[in-house]
């Protein structure tokens, strides 16, 4: 298991099989919640018996790194009345991200066991989307009042830190709960008692909309490198995001490109999970092969159009294979860099212009090179210097074309507000292959009475 050691791994086992909880609890006190959580999924439903004599706290911080599927294998086999203290015990953005799974039913039957209190903070970020800042946000965070002095608010800081996420940074409210500054805890910590806490601040404070994409708040903490985000609603401050869920939003949003880039429909989360049926893997995957095979039906109809040429040089035939592939393989490389551009917020107004130019420059350097190899080697082979001539100028043409296709097809779906990533591999390809094969057979037919 990732991050722990086989003698550690060992007690964890020896401890299950013996039902010791006390020496699992120690164990627990030594590591990560992450790692129990892992040594958790390799154990079948009558050894996690085990895990319900641990505490509430012990077993809601192993709740709060598992996967939703596997918190509700856990909570079944604690029961609702336990399950509801330990939701209570977990942090609010991670019982509300649990929550928001469950059908309305279920959800407001936990709700009505928990806290009021708590019940209220979680049913506050239910009603923020999954995929924005309101539903990434914790609302545990520690603020500090604007005409606090420095020994105040550390004197807050010490009472109230413990139940807050984060304290990396401290944001300065005033009265309204205006977010109006931020103070590092360093600058606090160094700073005279007497000072206010106004006076050691800074105003330029960088934060996020409550209904921003999670996406764009990934990006923007990673642009500026910081640990955690305010995040306000109109000018007031409501909830901070902190940079773990960052990080898994990073994970989510790569996962989810990648999927789409191999022409996998569906949600992202759970695609790789075993305890999915084949048939629901299945029906991810089947519409962009249906839609594919429409549009490769294209391919064969450009051959069958080309049936006079075809027949007339029999060996174009040979070399269909390596024009359709060459052309998909170039656009999906175009593709590769402009989809990851995009996602990284780096194509924008003028440097659109000069990834165009670029990319055009690169299809003429490829389409070049590999067409002066390819004449040189069909000029060798089939003893034909013509042909070898055709099928260069065939390829070069394509290899510019599917350059340029890869390029421009993404920043067109960017532009129509639709999702890069859904031109995607398959998609890119098969396109190119169309195009590819019109401009050889073109090309062939301008040049075939040289050729017969």
């Amino acid at each position: 298991m990732p991050g722990l050691s086989e003698e550690l791994n060992n007690e964890i086992v020896e401890a299950i099989r013996n039902e010791d909880a006390e020496t699992l609890r120690h164990i627990l006190d030594e590591i990560h919640p992450y790692d129990m959580a892992q040594a958790l999924l390799n154990l079948d439903e009558e050894e996690r018996k085990i895990f319900s004599k641990l505490t509430d706290e012990e077993l809601a911080d192993i709740l709060e790194e598992l996967d939703h599927e596997e918190q509700q294998s856990l909570l079944e086999t604690i029961g609702l009345v336990r399950g509801a203290r330990i939701i209570e015990r977990m942090a609010p953005d991670d019982a509300a991200d649990y929550l928001g799974e469950l059908n309305e039913a279920e959800k407001e039957e936990i709700l009505s066991k928990l806290d009021q209190e708590i019940a209220s903070d979680i049913r506050q970020l239910l009603r923020y989307p999954d995929n924005t800042a309101g539903g990434l946000m914790t609302i545990d965070y520690f603020f500090l009042y604007q005409y606090d002095t420095v020994e105040r608010a550390i004197s807050r800081l010490r009472n109230l830190a413990p139940d807050a996420e984060s304290i990396y940074y401290l944001f300065v409210v005033d009265d309204s709960h205006r977010l109006i500054g931020v103070v590092s805890l360093r600058e606090l910590i160094v700073a005279n008692p007497e000072t206010m806490v106004e006076d050691i601040m800074s105003e330029r404070v960088v934060s996020v909309p409550v209904d921003m994409d999670q996406e764009e708040v990934a990006k923007t903490m990673g642009n500026y490198g910081f640990l955690a985000l305010p995040v306000i609603k109109g000018e007031k401050m409501v909830g901070v995001v902190t940079v773990d869920d960052a990080i898994e939003v990073i994970e989510e949003e790569a996962s989810e490109d990648m999927m789409k880039f191999g022409g996998i429909s569906g949600s992202e989360d759970g695609l790789q999970d075993l305890s999915i049926g084949p048939i629901k893997a299945s029906m991810n995957r089947i519409p962009w092969l249906v839609l594919l095979l429409g549009v490769g039906v294209l391919a064969g109809n450009i051959i069958d159009r080309f049936e006079e040429t075809l027949d007339a040089v029999v060996v174009l035939a040979v070399f269909i294979p390596m024009i359709a592939d060459m052309a998909g393989n170039t656009g999906t490389q175009s593709l590769a860099v402009v989809v990851r551009g995009l996602t990284m917020g780096q194509f924008s107004g003028k440097n659109v212009w000069k990834l165009l130019k670029r990319e055009a420059i690169v299809g003429v350097i490829i389409g070049i090179v590999n067409g002066v190899l390819i004449s040189i080697i069909a000029a060798l082979w089939q003893r034909s210097m013509m042909l070898g001539f055709v099928i260069g100028l065939s390829l070069s043409i394509t290899l510019f074309v599917a350059t340029l296709a890869g390029t421009v097809v993404p920043l067109i779906m960017t532009k129509l507000k639709i999702d890069p990533a859904v031109a995607s591999g398959p998609f890119i390809t098969t396109v190119n292959d169309i195009v590819g094969l019109t401009i050889y057979f073109t090309v062939a037919t301008r040049f075939m009475h040289y050729l017969v």
